[in-house]
């Protein structure tokens, strides 16, 4: 959705504008009952991310165990449900602790695909569709199965790159399901790989590498680019971090720096606010746009929420409201960052609306949006 350059945008300083819901568009009364269904459906897990037993709750999440399994990174206490809702750029609806940087485990991964369209916008991935190996060193992409791996296929999870980067190896996350329904009890079993491109597989050791070949084409930590090329120019907080691995290190022109993962499965992560999410989702809903000033490509936006060919539901690290899963109810037009837990950043740019959701119970997201979505007018 194309901007004006008057289009409102909050400010640095976190004096964020607020409207009435019906200014904005919205059923007062109908809008309080999906805040107070998000409040009321707070997330399972524990809020100190390990069960009794010692468990880390995402291996239980992902019924993982074995060699793989490893907490590696930071892990931190989260905060209760919290969240907000935007409309043109304005707070409707606010809830909770939205100043808190929680684990927002694989949100990350949609963070990630933004800095590609930066390193597309730089000229240092010259074309998505080029063989990853051709300008990343190294042994990634070597042999049969890796050597024609593109850019586009690690975006979209379809490299089935084979492999282990960090200690973690891809076949970690083979059988691997998502969403309600998922059965992973097979999790973990390897399986026979098919040609690149051609099979989706939601595997985080695939879009670690990912980032780390995002690194090595930098030349600088993607949180550094992150914040000096995004996060910095659209006023978000100085609160939010990434975090990588004890042993995801390495050294780049002599200077050592940490490779960052696409979530928190084995710890670590984007530890970050709902508003800083908010102003996330604000940017890649309008296009790319912040005050006039076009931070990131509209086409990279319009690529990043295209359906994938081998998941319609899926672009470059961000879910789409398309394909056999698609929502009647929802518009087409819909689009989000998930991350276990629940978090969520979901955005309609046709209606420039934005909500982010912070540890709502899995089985309620469908809820809260339907709620939302009725309440508008």
């Amino acid at each position: 959705m194309s901007q004006s350059n008057d289009a409102y945008v909050p400010p640095a300083n976190g004096d964020w504008e607020t409207i009435p819901p019906a200014e904005a568009g919205f059923d007062a009364a109908r809008l309080q009952t999906a805040v107070d269904f998000a409040k009321a459906q707070e997330s399972t897990w524990p809020r100190s991310f390990y069960y009794p037993d010692g468990r880390y709750v995402g291996l239980v999440e992902w019924n993982e165990s074995g060699p793989w399994s490893e907490i590696v990174g930071p892990v931190r206490e989260r905060g209760g449900p919290a969240g907000l809702i935007l409309r043109g750029g304005r707070v409707v609806a606010e809830w909770g602790d939205t100043a808190r940087a929680d684990m927002t485990f694989s949100i990350a991964k949609s963070y990630i695909a933004v800095l590609a369209g930066l390193a597309v916008a730089d000229g240092l991935i010259r074309d998505v569709d080029e063989p990853v190996g051709k300008t990343v060193d190294g042994p990634w992409f070597e042999g049969a199965q890796n050597a024609t791996i593109t850019w586009r296929q690690l975006l979209q999870q379809s490299s089935e790159w084979q492999g282990e980067i960090f200690g973690k190896s891809d076949q970690v996350d083979h059988n691997r399901q998502i969403g309600p329904g998922a059965d992973n009890s097979r999790k973990g079993e390897r399986r026979a790989l098919k040609p690149c491109g051609s099979h989706y597989e939601y595997n985080d050791v695939r879009v670690n590498l990912l980032a780390y070949c995002l690194l090595q084409r930098f030349r600088k930590p993607l949180p550094e680019v992150l914040r000096e090329r995004i996060m910095d120019p659209i006023g978000a907080s100085q609160g939010w971090e990434w975090q990588g691995y004890r042993n995801s290190w390495v050294e780049i022109d002599g200077r050592s720096v940490q490779s960052v993962p696409g979530g928190g499965h084995w710890g670590g992560g984007l530890f970050i606010s709902a508003r800083d999410h908010a102003r996330l989702g604000l940017l890649v809903g309008r296009g790319g746009a912040w005050a006039g000033r076009e931070l990131l490509s509209p086409a990279w936006i319009d690529d990043m929420l295209s359906p994938s060919p081998t998941l319609e539901s899926y672009g470059y690290l961000w879910w789409l409201n398309r394909g056999a899963a698609a929502r009647p109810n929802v518009p087409a037009t819909a689009a989000f960052a998930l991350g276990a837990g629940v978090n969520a950043i979901w955005l309609d740019p046709a209606q420039d609306l934005v909500a982010v959701l912070r540890w709502i119970d899995k089985s309620a997201l469908d809820g809260f949006v339907d709620r939302m979505l009725a309440a508008a007018r």
